[in-house]
């Protein structure tokens, strides 16, 4: 169901960019520094596919996505949405403000409109249900295997070639 919403999303796109949000320190909020490890790795030969590991940060990466004029952006994100640990989900931009997201200064619905402002992109978020996010402690191994499993998905739904 999430491989066939994702293909369905980003049918006829010409460059997506991956925009992984998230802190290393903060338990599972470290899903998306370790999602843009895996995605790097899986995705290094695909030019019209490129990552981002926009930590706590995602706002500082505005001008690189204004550069790379990107036809998609996908986030991906910790967010609370009241499901099982490491549960995963696609929310629609306009859905983002019927969830918590992650520990970031910025609120993502912000950079979203501030990317519309001037791009077309087509903009998608990808969450991943948090354990816990509490500092210092590692990620939950639910979300080590919500990672894995999106990382896979991801994999086979723009049928990367490995090299």
């Amino acid at each position: 169901m999430l491989k066939q919403e994702l293909k369905k999303f980003a049918e006829k796109y010409s460059k997506i960019i991956f925009l992984c949000i998230g802190n290393d320190m903060r338990g599972d909020d470290g899903l998306g520094p370790l999602m843009a490890r895996n995605l790097t790795k899986l995705l290094k030969n695909q030019s019209e596919l490129l990552v981002i590991n926009a930590e706590t940060v995602p706002e500082n990466y505005s001008g690189l996505i204004r550069k790379e004029n990107p036809s998609h952006i996908i986030f991906i994100d910790a967010v609370e949405m009241k499901m099982n640990p490491g549960s995963i989900k696609l929310v629609k931009c306009e859905e983002i403000a019927e969830y918590n997201i992650s520990t970031h200064a910025m609120p993502l619905s912000f950079i979203i409109k501030y990317l519309e402002s001037f791009t077309d992109a087509k903009m998608l978020l990808i969450g991943i249900q948090p354990k816990n996010m509490e500092m210092s402690n590692p990620i939950s191994k639910e979300v080590k295997s919500g990672v894995e499993e999106l990382t896979r998905i991801i994999n086979n739904s723009f049928n990367v070639q490995h090299s």
